[in-house]
């Protein structure tokens, strides 16, 4: 995160005496990224955040590769990935690569019985159906249809759903995600030329401190395999925390597109960044207003990039037959464009009501068999006349 937030109580000064209301100590914690070398969040717990009861044997989560390497335009209908009582069950492989993995979910229950916490990758939770609230030692988050989740790794979580119909697109990224660099000034803030702001931005809110003991779950993933551990004291024992590194939440609803004269390239709808993918969002926009202007996206050779579009809602104005929920991936090496009459019904058009999720990898994706199991066979025949 680029800028300082403070919930609860904190003592004055870090690293200092900091007393319980019975003259105990409360146990700071500091997580920090790259070593101590990134942004960071003091925390102060109940009680050391350590205390460990037992370790269950661990299990693997592994994708399963069914095309480790792909070559052809291919598309999935994210609707038809069956949903799941439990949150970590219901979470589907689809595309992934060493840098990134890409997953559908379904789920119908709350996180009740266990905490799930992500030691290897930054989450990034795109809410397509549903409600609730993200629950985290920081805080909570409510969310709703359109929601970005941002939780960073190693934060153990909860998420409680209002009700059972949920869909998902959950982004793993072994390498931070962050806001574009391009749409921050030398001291860490959104510039104006950035399509949000500071005030889009929700920050964890309503600090709940759990002082009880007992046994609690946490699922801790690492290196594809996840570590049932069984820890004395409740994960969100907070009383204060300050700094850099904590979740938040950003709607695709406050994105504010980038237009102009003529078509407007990809990099216009970009909202976050790694070193190995980017992610962008689609939103309802003026199309381009040159009298002469084609509004829909030429034909396009990804040299250095897979590029993968998750349809959110709307009709997206370069394709035809594509569903809420459908996935599309154009790999590198192959030229993609719009589909046959795209291109001549486009002109003319003032506006857009497309609302799509765009993730482009700079090393290829595999497939997992679970994709294969929703893939449209024959996509790759889509431009034919």
């Amino acid at each position: 995160m680029p800028h300082y937030f403070s919930l609860g109580k904190i003592p004055h000064k870090r690293h200092t005496i900091f007393r319980k209301p019975d003259g105990g100590l409360y146990a700071e914690q500091l997580v920090s990224t790259e070593g101590f070398s990134d942004i960071y969040s003091l925390v102060y717990h109940c009680y050391p955040p350590t205390r460990v009861l037992k370790i269950e044997e661990d299990y693997s989560v592994a994708p399963e590769i069914a095309v480790e390497q792909n070559m052809q335009h291919r598309s999935f209908y994210g609707m038809e990935v069956t949903p799941q009582d439990d949150y970590l069950d219901s979470r589907v492989p689809v595309l992934v690569n060493q840098d990134v993995y890409l997953s559908l979910a379904a789920p119908r229950k709350s996180m009740t019985e266990y905490f799930f916490k992500n030691s290897s990758a930054d989450e990034m939770i795109f809410i397509h159906k549903g409600s609730g609230t993200l629950k985290t030692m920081y805080g909570k988050i409510p969310f709703s249809y359109g929601d970005h989740l941002l939780i960073p790794r190693g934060i153990p979580y909860q998420v409680e759903f209002d009700a059972e119909d949920n869909r998902l697109l959950i982004v793993e990224s072994f390498t931070p995600i962050r806001f574009p660099k391009r749409y921050l000034n030398g001291s860490g803030q959104l510039m104006e030329h950035a399509p949000y702001c500071e005030r889009d931005i929700r920050k964890p809110q309503e600090l709940e401190t759990h002082e009880e003991t007992g046994d609690f779950l946490v699922k801790i993933k690492r290196d594809d395999r996840i570590w049932p551990y069984h820890y004395e004291t409740h994960p969100f024992d907070l009383i204060g925390w300050d700094g850099y590194h904590y979740p938040f939440a950003f709607s695709i609803h406050d994105f504010e597109p980038i237009t102009g004269r003529i078509h407007q390239p990809p990099p216009v709808h970009q909202v976050f960044e790694t070193s190995t993918f980017v992610i962008c969002d689609f939103v309802p926009r003026m199309f381009d207003y040159h009298p002469e202007a084609i509004p829909v996206p030429y034909n396009h050779s990804n040299v250095d990039s897979d590029e993968v579009i998750y349809y959110v809602d709307g009709e997206f104005m370069s394709r035809k037959n594509i569903g809420i929920g459908q996935i599309t991936l154009h790999p590198k090496g192959i030229v993609h464009g719009p589909h046959p009459g795209a291109i001549e019904k486009g002109i003319g058009a003032k506006s857009t009501n497309e609302l799509a999720v765009m993730v482009d990898t700079f090393r290829p994706l595999s497939l997992t068999k679970q994709a294969l199991s929703i893939e449209d066979k024959n996509y790759f025949k889509s431009w034919i006349e």
